[in-house]
């Protein structure tokens, strides 16, 4: 038996959670005597992988801007259209007894050229539940791209909570559940969609008193601005400030607010421009209580000011259930029983 499981490499989330899933999904794989195999795609990630990938392919990602949102004319221009057909048709699904989708396009299109089941095990299918929240404006387009990006046959999702039968909380990766969380009283920011000039300015504008360590995709090395701290993204220095921060400003992703949230810590997202996905993840944390501004601009920095003062924290309960998923999984696509105990363990 042998068992593919690809992933979305664009951005950090998709494989933050991998980190977590590749171990426990390759134990059991083992332990019915098979064989799993990864797909990354995407752009080189910044966070490295401690396992291997068998593929490796461009597949269809975005790039972040600079004030918030998607830079389309970027992305448009890395996206080579040759080169995503050829990997659609030559990528060997038909090798495989199942097909694991965390919205990965190419393995998705194969699968689909090919007619063979790809089972998604990822945010974004719980997003597109019918009961998941929505964003009061709708976006019929953006919601289309987010239906059709990665099609799959089986939907498993995880979202921020469990709001229909096969919708689970969210996934968070054994490192920060090894955390013990303090408070020095600095607020930690992630947003990718900003360059650093514009994150110094704002932040600067907010308050000169709070210290801000923020992590920016577009800072090659560290540097400080009076009260603001610049870091490039690094997965061991962003943990080490989330687990002892007061608060967290980011965007409105999924990992990573998930995370703020586990460890105690009041959260204020600021959703990307132009995402639909980010747009109900938005929602769906302010029905919870978490803050939601739609930008830096001036006009947003006194709702930021006030967070500061009297943002909440909203209490959530995220148990390890991973394991759990995976079993349901294997169990309805492979008609196997769960992996017993003894056989769980990381490789």
């Amino acid at each position: 038996m042998k068992v593919l499981y690809a992933i979305q490499g664009t951005g950090n989330g998709h494989l933050m959670r991998a980190l977590d899933v590749v171990p426990l999904l390759h134990a059991r794989v083992a332990a019915l005597g098979g064989q799993l195999e990864v797909l990354v795609s995407g752009p080189p990630a910044d966070l490295p992988l401690p396992f291997e990938v068998r593929y490796r392919v461009a597949g269809m990602g975005f790039l972040f801007g600079k004030k918030g949102g998607i830079n389309f004319v970027k992305t448009f221009q890395q996206f080579d259209s040759t080169e995503f057909v050829h990997d659609v048709r030559h990528l060997p699904v038909a090798d495989y007894d199942l097909v694991i989708n965390d919205f990965e396009p190419v393995s998705a299109w194969a699968c689909r050229l090919r007619h063979r089941p790809c089972v998604a095990l990822s945010h974004q299918s719980a997003v597109l539940h019918p009961a998941a929240p929505r964003p009061r404006r709708e976006d019929p387009a953006g919601r289309a791209v987010l239906r059709h990006y990665a099609p799959s046959t089986a939907q498993y999702g995880f979202h921020f909570q469990e709001y229909a039968p096969g919708i689970s909380t969210p996934v968070i990766r054994r490192q920060v559940r090894a955390l013990t969380p303090t408070d020095e009283g600095h607020y930690t920011v992630y947003l990718p969609a900003f360059d650093e000039a514009t994150l110094v300015e704002s932040l600067r504008r907010v308050s000169g008193r709070v210290r801000w360590e923020v992590f920016s995709k577009h800072s090659p090395r560290p540097a400080q601005h009076g009260n603001v701290r610049v870091w490039p993204v690094s997965g061991a220095a962003f943990l080490d400030s989330l687990a002892c921060a007061h608060g967290v400003l980011c965007g409105a992703g999924f990992e990573t607010p998930a995370e703020a949230l586990y460890l105690g810590k009041k959260l204020l997202v600021i959703p990307m421009k132009q995402q639909y996905e980010q747009q109900c993840n938005a929602a769906a944390l302010a029905a919870m209580g978490v803050p939601v501004v739609r930008g830096l601009k001036r006009k947003h920095l006194d709702r930021i000011a006030d967070w500061l003062r009297r943002g909440p924290v909203v209490p959530v309960h995220y148990p390890d259930r991973t394991g759990a998923v995976l079993d349901q999984l294997l169990a309805e696509q492979l008609g196997t029983r769960p992996v017993a105990a003894a056989a769980r363990g990381q490789f």
